[in-house]
């Protein structure tokens, strides 16, 4: 089975998915790279040694080679690029193909009213709806922004993306959270910028103080808030109750995670995924997480392997917070029950197998979604509305 994938550049959140497509397939997997990385990624630390990676291909240097690989592919799994070119045709030829998008629509759907936008995803999206093309929703809203143009009708199927996975033995992670007995170690993950509030971590920080709670806030990531931050931190004499480490490695950014109980994922509606919630899952933290980001309402059941809070509202975050402080029994379940979540279904191999496994269902005319997890029925569902299994 010939397998490709074409995305703007490979990176340590999609390298895993590679890596398991690519056990399975060998010489019968390619990623297709359109375009260098980013310096300001490259900064983030998102930049890998590509030279040792087998099945990558880099567009911009053998176009024709890669076209001809998109071509003859059985299944051919397309994220964001601006080279759309590279693989439409094919999508005109009843070969199955994968679209992998985040939101379209995530600074409000009224944007699908204009019609220079909706030319735009006519072309690109709605004129193949009859098409072998499915729509994988790397985000919980995703599948709602595409039904307001009609695309992909009963073809959008759950997806996201899958960092590294790191299993542990029974106890591992409960003893290294349990060394410092005397404070509740918390850790926020993520570029210091507006949409994804750190401010919230340093009001929270005094909330809690004033309340005599015990704990410590570790902060991974820079950005423009970031002086600003530690300006309020000093001035409020919080400086003792945080830990600011600049941007890390995600090697780092795990073994922090994996000393912490809490999870304080603040972004708001417009964070498409977010991959450090897996990484926190995947830690065995329990995530006080935004349910208007992407990821949490397909990786969190809450109250059940985390929380969410709704509206980006800082009142029910500090509130959701503060009730992990005072049950620690609870916030211990909850991040055992967050690291089974990564660990048993939403990891890079089970969506790997999932994608060759639809691929031999729709081959026999017996298209499978999965019950649940990475190619399961994607809902349409509102960033609006609050998120209730089965009651959609």
């Amino acid at each position: 089975m010939k397998t490709v994938f074409i995305s703007n550049y490979i990176n340590h959140h999609q390298l895993p998915f590679s890596e398991a497509l690519y056990q399975r397939l060998g010489d019968g997997y390619r990623f297709i790279q359109t375009e260098p990385m980013e310096e300001e990624r490259l900064q983030m630390g998102w930049g890998l040694d590509v030279s040792h990676i087998p099945y990558l291909l880099l567009s911009y240097r053998e176009e024709e080679r890669c076209r001809r690989l998109i071509e003859e592919a059985d299944l051919v799994l397309a994220g964001w690029t601006k080279r759309t070119d590279l693989f439409l045709p094919r999508l005109s030829e009843e070969k199955l193909t994968f679209r992998i998008s985040e939101r379209i629509y995530r600074e409000g759907q009224w944007k699908a009213v204009s019609p220079r936008g909706l030319m735009a995803k006519y072309k690109e999206h709605v004129r193949y709806r009859r098409q072998p093309a499915y729509l994988l929703c790397a985000g919980a809203y995703v599948a709602s922004d595409f039904s307001l143009i009609h695309a992909y009708p009963g073809k959008m199927l759950k997806f996201g993306y899958f960092p590294p996975l790191r299993t542990y033995g029974d106890g591992v992670l409960s003893a290294k959270k349990r060394r410092d007995k005397d404070r509740v170690q918390m850790v926020w993950a993520g570029r210091m910028i507006d949409l994804k509030h750190p401010e919230y971590a340093v009001r929270l920080a005094g909330q809690l103080l004033k309340k005599g709670h015990r704990f410590h806030i570790h902060m991974i990531g820079g950005g423009p808030l970031e002086g600003q931050l530690k300006d309020r931190i000093a001035q409020e004499g919080l400086s003792s109750f945080f830990t600011f480490y600049g941007f890390l490695t995600p090697e780092r950014v795990r073994d922090v995670m994996e000393e912490c109980r809490i999870f304080l994922f603040t972004s708001n509606y417009l964070e498409g995924w977010g991959s450090v919630l897996n990484e926190a899952m995947n830690s065995g933290c329990c995530a006080v997480a935004n349910a208007q980001t992407g990821a949490a309402p397909f990786l969190i059941a809450d109250g059940k392997n985390g929380v969410t809070y709704w509206d980006g509202s800082y009142a029910d975050f500090a509130a959701k917070v503060e009730e992990l402080l005072v049950r620690p029994d609870r916030a211990e379940a909850m991040g055992s029950a967050a690291y089974g979540t990564i660990a048993a279904e939403w990891n890079a191999q089970t969506a790997a197998q999932r994608c060759l496994d639809f691929y031999e269902g729709w081959k026999k005319g017996q298209e499978a979604p999965a019950g649940s997890g990475p190619l399961s029925v994607a809902p349409r569902l509102s960033a609006r509305w609050k998120y209730d299994e089965g009651k959609l």
